[in-house]
C-alpha cells in the first residue's frame, strides 16, 4: 500500500498536468460540484488550465482589511479548529488530542502565547497571508508524514502536527513580540510554496530537515500573500498577548479582524 507522500506526489502530478481544454473543464466543474466551491471572487472555471490553478486561484479584487496594528486578521479562509493559551508548552490539535510545542516548532515559547488552528478545507482559497506585520528571522523545515488534517483524522492521529511535514516562520509581529506561523501539510498536498524562501522543497524523496536564517529581517506587510497550499491544509499561528474575537467552530475570510494585542 502506498504511503501518503507518495500519494499526494501522484495526485500532485495529476493535478498539475494540463488536459485537453474540453477534459479540463469537466474535471474542474467536478470539482467545483463536488465541493460546492463559490468562484464568485475569482476567474471563471474555463480560465484553470489544470486543477492545481484551481486549487491555487487568486482573488480578483484584495480584500480589506483593519490596518490598525493591534488589530490582528484571518491569515486564510478557514474553519477555527481549536484555539487557546500554550501551558506547559502544549497546545491541542483537537480537543483530548494535546501536543508538544517544543517539537512542533523546534523550540519552546513561555509568557503569554495564544495558539490558534486555522483548517483549510478543499473548498477553501488556499493562499495564506500574514496576520499583521511580520519581520522574519528564520524559516525551519520539517520533513514527515502528509496525513489528513481533517477533523477524523486530528480525532484519531496523535502528533500528527508533529508527524507532518511543516514548515515554520519565525517572526516578529507588528509589536515587536516573537510569533511563529506554521503551515502543515497534508494528505493530497502536494507542495506547500512560502514565496520568502525558494529554497524549500516540500514533499520531495530527499527531504530533510533545515534551517534558514536572516540577519536582515525578511518583512512581509500584514495581509501580504505568504505562500499557497496546492490543496487544504492547516495554517497554526503562535502568538504573544493576544485576545481573540473567535472561538473553536468559526468560520472566518482572510482579512476578517480575529484578534487584537493587549499589550
Amino acid at each position: 500500500m502506498l504511503d501518503s507522500n507518495t500519494l499526494s506526489r501522484y495526485f500532485g502530478k495529476f493535478a498539475s498536468h494540463q488536459f485537453p481544454k474540453w477534459f479540463q473543464k469537466i474535471v474542474n466543474q467536478s470539482y467545483v460540484r463536488i465541493f460546492d466551491i463559490d468562484l464568485s471572487e475569482f476567474d471563471s472555471i474555463e480560465s484553470y488550465p489544470t486543477l492545481n490553478a484551481l486549487f491555487t486561484r487568486e482573488l480578483k479584487t484584495p480584500r480589506s482589511f483593519d490596518s490598525n496594528p493591534q488589530i490582528i486578521i484571518s491569515p486564510c479562509d478557514s474553519l477555527i479548529m481549536e484555539q487557546g493559551r500554550v501551558q506547559d508548552n502544549t497546545a491541542l490539535q483537537i480537543k483530548g488530542m494535546d501536543y508538544c510545542v517544543r517539537e512542533l516548532l523546534g523550540e519552546g515559547v513561555e509568557g503569554e502565547y495564544f495558539y490558534t488552528n486555522f483548517y483549510l478545507s478543499p473548498k477553501d482559497y488556499h493562499r495564506f497571508h500574514a496576520p499583521s506585520d511580520m519581520h522574519i528571522e528564520e524559516i525551519r523545515y520539517f520533513a514527515g508524514e502528509l496525513l489528513p488534517v481533517n477533523r477524523p483524522s486530528l480525532q484519531k492521529n496523535q502528533n500528527l502536527f508533529i508527524r507532518n511535514e511543516r514548515v515554520v516562520l519565525v517572526a516578529r509581529d507588528s509589536l515587536g513580540h516573537k510569533m511563529f506561523y506554521v503551515a502543515i501539510g497534508a494528505l493530497n498536498v502536494g507542495q506547500m510554496v512560502v514565496h520568502c524562501e525558494s529554497r524549500i522543497h516540500t514533499n520531495a524523496k530527499a527531504n530533510i530537515n533545515t534551517a534558514y536564517t536572516y540577519p536582515t529581517p525578511i518583512f512581509i506587510a500584514k495581509g501580504e500573500e505568504v505562500g499557497l497550499f496546492k490543496m487544504g491544509s492547516t495554517i497554526l499561528t503562535f502568538q504573544k498577548d493576544y485576545s481573540p474575537f473567535t472561538k473553536e467552530g468559526d468560520k472566518v475570510r482572510f482579512g476578517e479582524s480575529v484578534g487584537e494585542f493587549i499589550s
